[in-house]
């Protein structure tokens, strides 16, 4: 099965977009994307000084705030009650395997020491590193760190606004330096990668800010940012840090899974993730546990814990993973609903774990009732929603052995017809408030 991915992901750089069209993939970083596609489950923190006004983190645009005035978060931005430990705890005790943490977002405010600008973190009464405490502790208790960095800066002289962008209302008078604003990403990254340990993987957002502004799939945008030079870069520094792109098109070549924004792969509810679906390489949905990435002091509509669940196997059912964020508050606290919720999460996790970690995606894409994930001649049927009349009937690809209740020695009611070879499921017992989980061998 993994040699058979492996060979996949070499096939899929010779044929996609290009971006950095003479990359081969190592061992190392074809090894990170195989265990990526079995983690099945991570962290998203968005955090920056955006938390101390509790409008998320677009407020700069949305309100909006002059450059000026935006700035001046910096003398009060202090997380004093930030704790490493109890964010990786939480993540941890949740079920999920990497945290995704928000190293820059687009207002260009740096969470680590940074050398290349003084609009950073340990400018601040905070005065300590983020990310340095985040690392080490990442590294502790064995969860993979994965750093987003923005690519758009609404804040910087040098990065050039395109007409009718986001921006421009900024209050900046100087004349872009687009050469100078690369050499800049490409010294921060280079600082992100060697003096924080092994990192997981880069996640980019932005792109559309390069694109012409009636079209955001303009794929010549890709030679605006320099991916070529940016992606040679990190898999210079670390081969098997794995790279991707929130740019909602198809994968250029150079990157190691596939973003979909708020949407599970190839549904396109919100209209932010249209592009087809790679067969090729992982998938990830990022998702909120409310409304908001940033921290919103107004948003209180929080996702229960069923529809957590429901996110977590539907993706999982696509073959995909969730990235599920929270926004810390601004003294670095994570919200308690959030905590809660993943404490939940986490006892579901505990117990079905076995269902997601490690598996495929199912032959059939997730229905209103549920969703399927597999191991080699294994299927989990999730249950999700029980049909009005109790009747549930699926066409499997291969001749069934056996079927059981996941977390009951309960005997099941179904019947298998050979010649469809579909098993008709009559789901006679009170199904779990979350999901109940039917298990299928195949030969």
């Amino acid at each position: 099965m993994k040699k058979t991915f492996l060979l996949i992901c070499l096939l899929w750089t010779s044929i996609s977009l290009p971006a950095q069209s003479t990359y081969s993939p190592t061992e190392a970083n074809l090894t990170a994307r195989q265990w990526f596609t079995d983690a099945r489950f991570g962290l998203f923190v968005h955090f920056g000084p955006y938390a101390v006004l509790g409008s998320g983190e677009w407020v700069m645009e949305t309100r909006p705030i002059d450059r000026t005035n935006y700035l001046r978060l910096q003398e009060f931005f202090n997380p004093q009650a930030f704790d490493a430990a109890q964010w990786v705890s939480m993540a941890k005790a949740a079920g999920m395997k990497y945290i995704t943490f928000t190293t820059r977002h687009h207002d260009g405010f740096s969470n680590w020491d940074t050398k290349q600008s003084d609009w950073k973190i340990t400018n601040t009464p905070y005065k300590k590193d983020l990310l340095r405490q985040l690392a080490d502790e990442c590294r502790k208790q064995d969860m993979k760190l994965f750093l987003y960095y923005s690519l758009l800066d609404w804040t910087r002289d040098d990065y050039q606004w395109q007409t009718g962008r986001t921006g421009q209302h900024s209050g900046r008078t100087a004349s872009s330096n687009w050469p100078s604003y690369v050499r800049f990403m490409k010294a921060q990254l280079t600082e992100l990668l060697t003096e924080y340990g092994p990192i997981g993987g880069i996640w980019f957002d932005g792109h559309w800010d390069q694109t012409a502004h009636e079209n955001r799939t303009d794929h010549r945008a890709a030679l605006n940012w320099h991916y070529d030079e940016i992606y040679s870069l990190i898999h210079r520094l670390q081969p098997a840090c794995l790279i991707s792109n929130n740019h909602h098109l198809p994968p250029f070549a150079g990157e190691d899974f596939q973003i979909f924004e708020r949407d599970l792969p190839g549904e396109n509810k919100e209209g932010l993730s249209g592009q087809a679906v790679s067969e090729l390489l992982p998938l990830e949905t990022c998702a909120t546990m409310n409304e908001s990435w940033g921290y919103r002091i107004t948003d209180s509509k929080y996702k229960s814990t069923k529809e957590l669940i429901d996110l977590l196997v539907r993706s999982a059912g696509y073959g995909g993973n969730l990235l599920l964020n929270v926004g810390p508050m601004p003294n670095g606290v994570i919200q308690p609903e959030f905590v809660n919720n993943l404490a939940q999460v986490g006892n579901w996790m505990q117990q079905y774990g076995e269902t997601i970690y490690g598996t495929q995606g199912g032959f059939l894409r997730p229905q209103t009732w549920g969703a399927i994930t597999q191991k080699g001649t294994t299927y989990y049927v999730h249950v999700l929603q029980k049909p009005g009349d109790g009747s549930l009937s699926i066409q499997f690809p291969a001749k069934v052995k056996s079927v059981r209740w996941f977390d009951s020695p309960q005997p099941t009611n179904w019947k298998y017809d050979k010649k469809t070879k579909t098993i008709t499921f009559q789901i006679d017992r009170a199904i779990n408030s979350e999901d109940t989980v039917l298990v299928v061998e195949t030969k």
